[in-house]
């Protein structure tokens, strides 16, 4: 599995063992993310994924429109990372809450 749908996240948020990282700069991340998740950039992730992940945690990885978190999924997958994207971002998930 490779992609989740934001249908998928109220499971997932309320998982203590999972982790979801915004990949947006931090100002975005500041304006509004998805509850429990912790913002480390997506050039930070890139260069250094060891100073951020483990091999044994599941991530859950997102930006604006899931477009850049994806491509960042598949280079730390094939670093041996268990990172899976969040289909559609945080326009998606916005768009949830508006319904």
């Amino acid at each position: 599995m490779k992609d989740i749908s934001v249908t998928d996240l109220d499971a997932i948020i309320q998982d203590t063992n999972s982790k979801i990282i915004d990949l947006r700069d931090n100002y975005i991340y500041q304006l509004g993310t998805i509850p429990t998740a912790i913002n480390i950039p997506s050039n930070f992730l890139m260069t250094m994924p060891e100073e951020y992940l483990d091999h044994s945690t599941h991530y859950y990885l997102f930006c604006d429109y899931g477009v850049k978190s994806s491509k960042v999924v598949r280079y730390l997958r094939e670093r041996g990372y268990h990172v899976y994207n969040i289909n559609g971002g945080y326009h998606e998930y916005s768009n949830k809450l508006s319904f």
